[in-house]
């Protein structure tokens, strides 16, 4: 009966204790979404912030998300000194689609959805040059959302949200958000002002990193602001 009696002192005391301790914020999970409608990863209060003006139809962006996603996010997102926030520079119609499917759904999904359609570009980007001109004409004519299906059908990405749990009617509203669209092409703009010409670019803390646009150029001055 004692023994009974201090196992369940202990396992009280053990539960206290547990539920007065700091609770671990797992940077690489907490997303912010800016009035601009661009996604934060890590700590918004973070000593660094990195920018990354991206376009999806930009082969470098995608080499660049292969080859420094995983160092980031372990080396410098997860300790909380850096922060990255992802803009887009968009370029076309197909650039502009992808963009809006990155984005549909909640902040915490973006980076996930821009990460498949990163990772999968060599799969779809090839149909950009093998394209009807009854194709093209679909996608820069007629109504905002048929353009963007339009887009969406030719290239497949309706699959590619459909692996990302979206079902079709989810996917056409977020291919009509003409609303988004206004604000990522304010995005590109806003880039184009600041000096981006080329895709990957990146700014430190608002200031752009001139002819810096891969991982290998980039990390050295990321180390030398830690």
């Amino acid at each position: 009966m004692i023994n009974s009696l201090r196992l369940a002192a202990l396992a009280g005391a053990a539960l206290l204790l547990a539920s007065a301790a700091p609770k671990t914020v797992g940077w690489n999970y907490t997303v912010t979404r800016t009035a601009a409608g661009s996604n934060v990863l890590g700590n918004p209060a973070a000593k660094v912030k990195l920018t990354k003006y991206i376009s999806y139809t930009c082969p470098g962006c995608a080499r660049f998300e292969v080859e420094a996603e995983g160092a980031l996010r372990l080396g410098y997102i997860a300790s909380g000194k850096v922060s990255l926030e992802v803009r887009h520079f968009m370029r076309d119609p197909v650039d502009l689609t992808v963009a809006l499917l990155a984005n549909c759904g909640a902040k915490e999904k973006f980076f996930l959805n821009h990460s498949a359609f990163m990772r999968s570009q060599k799969v779809w980007i090839g149909k950009i040059a093998s394209a009807s001109e009854a194709q093209r004409a679909r996608w820069t004519n007629g109504a905002f959302a048929a353009r963007t299906r339009a887009v969406a059908s030719d290239f497949k990405f309706y699959e590619i949200m459909a692996s990302r749990g979206y079902d079709r009617a989810s996917t056409d509203r977020c291919l009509a958000d003409a609303a988004l669209a206004q604000r990522l092409a304010k995005q590109t703009e806003e880039g184009d002002k600041l000096g981006v010409h080329a895709t990957p670019s990146f700014s430190i803390d608002g200031q752009l990193l001139i002819a810096t646009h891969d991982w290998a150029l980039l990390r050295p001055q990321l180390d030398a602001r830690m």
